[in-house]
């Protein structure tokens, strides 16, 4: 049974000429037959890079991939009108599934001040909206942020911001969206399920000190879970330290399967499903 990628930026393989095709080729002889391929670039500048991706790749051995656009928390201070009409024509192509990632990061002291990525992350929830398509989410707290990024947002805590503006902005529309890279506790899982989103698990779900993490995916519920690898980051155990790619999707999948007590088969037909559910455009 073959699994879905439900997020990867494709668009950062570019060591060699060919070293994104190999990627690809690899995913696809692992069973990956999908990707989601997240268009952030490394800012508004190269947002569009997903999407060429998703629209140019085709062929024999090859996964099917799709895009999404955005412009993370991390550069929410680029996040000016032009910035915005950019993501606005992206979105609104086919092959363009979903917004994002998007949302609040409170971890490193040089991210954007909080109302600056606050504005930035209702901005692109408008946008979403509008043309009523899924919304992908970064969410990461100060918790275990360096001292200087701790003085800087104080008491702030992103979670409670992210669904705060969720409910505010977003749960309106009665539209869906990820937890992307799902990090939080059981109880932060079942608010997010409750604001109508889907979890998605990356490979820190294998590492030894993630118990929240796996915690919240044994209980979650199967209509409402996906995995991913977030590559090139966060390759999961025993890969840990290497450049992570879609391929590697298949040991995340393997310690989710195990958690939940079904067989990996059973895990990647229902994470397929859950992605087919939640992107009808990709069926």
């Amino acid at each position: 049974m073959a699994l879905i990628d439900s997020h990867a930026h494709l668009d950062f393989y570019n060591e060699t000429p060919t070293d994104r095709v190999e990627v690809l080729r690899r995913a696809y002889a692992a069973g990956v037959h999908t990707v989601l391929a997240i268009g952030i670039g490394d800012g508004p500048a190269t947002m569009h890079q997903a999407l060429e991706i998703a629209e140019t790749t085709s062929g024999e051995g090859l996964p099917q991939v799709f895009a999404s656009a955005g412009i993370h928390p991390q550069e929410a201070a680029h996040a000016g009108p032009d910035a915005l009409e950019k993501l606005t024509a992206l979105s609104a192509r086919e092959r363009c599934v979903a917004v994002g990632e998007i949302g609040l990061d409170y971890y490193h002291v040089e991210n954007p001040d909080i109302a600056t990525q606050q504005e930035a992350f209702i901005a692109q929830m408008r946008i979403a909206a509008k043309l009523r398509k899924p919304i992908l989410i970064h969410c990461r707290t100060s918790e275990l942020a360096t001292p200087q990024a701790k003085e800087k947002y104080g008491e702030a805590d992103a979670w409670e911001d992210l669904l705060a503006l969720i409910d505010e902005h977003w749960t309106p529309h009665a539209l869906p969206g990820i937890m992307h890279c799902f990090s939080g506790t059981p109880v932060e899982a079942e608010r997010s399920l409750a604001a109508g989103f889907y979890l998605s698990f990356a490979g820190n779900l294998t590492y030894p000190k993630a118990q929240g993490i796996r915690d919240a995916a044994a209980v979650a519920p199967a209509a409402r879970i996906l995995v991913e690898t977030d590559a090139p980051f966060l390759a999961p155990i025993p890969l840990r330290g290497q450049r992570n790619e879609p391929a590697f999707v298949t040991h995340t999948a393997a310690a989710l399967a195990e958690l939940r007590g079904i067989t990996p088969d059973e895990l990647a037909e229902l994470t397929t499903a859950n992605f087919k559910n939640l992107f009808p455009s990709t069926r």
